[in-house]
């Protein structure tokens, strides 16, 4: 169980560069243009830092600070360093649900996540025929959809990965089966 109650639906793909990302930079436009406001949680692989080496938030936050939190009249970010909390395992990836602890769900409509293909969330896998890798779907039934550029065997909807219109609308019937009340 996730700690939301705003509906959440991932994308996850077996590899990493298959498109994820540029996919949901078509969508998100087409989702707000529909009325809708979009929260996205990304899975990053790597070590990561949205600040700049010189800036005075980055000086506070390598002075120590366990959080750092920049605000301006237009937007603001919160800077976390796990691995300066005593009782965090920082060998282990954060989870989805950490994340989720997170959002202030009450400017939110919906919940997208890129990555976390292992979660119990509904998800819909990105799929290129050309990768030639199995699908996640086989074997996780969390994926409610496959969004291909090719095509797939599987019993599951197959969505035109070039085409998003058709996943927005997709996504837009399956929306209101899903939302919180």
């Amino acid at each position: 169980m996730t700690n939301t109650n705003k509906p959440i639906l991932g994308f996850c793909a077996a590899v990493s560069g298959i498109g994820k990302t540029t996919l949901l930079t078509q969508l998100i436009p087409l989702l707000v243009a529909q009325g809708l406001r979009i929260s996205v949680i990304k899975h990053a692989h790597h070590s990561f830092d949205i600040d700049h080496e010189g800036k005075d938030s980055f000086v506070l936050r390598e002075a120590g600070a366990v959080q750092m939190l920049l605000g301006s009249r237009k937007r603001w970010a919160l800077i976390t360093e796990l691995d300066r909390i005593a009782e965090r395992d920082t060998s282990l990836d954060i989870g989805l649900n950490e994340l989720l602890e997170q959002l202030d769900q009450s400017l939110i409509d919906l919940i997208l996540v890129e990555g976390f293909r292992h979660e119990p969330i509904p998800k819909i896998e990105i799929y290129r025929a050309s990768v030639n890798k199995l699908l996640i779907a086989d074997s996780d039934p969390s994926i409610i959809a496959i969004a291909s550029d090719g095509e797939v065997c599987t019993s599951l909807p197959t969505l035109d990965l070039n085409n998003a219109p058709i996943l927005v609308e997709f996504i837009l019937n399956w929306l209101p089966r899903n939302q919180s009340t």
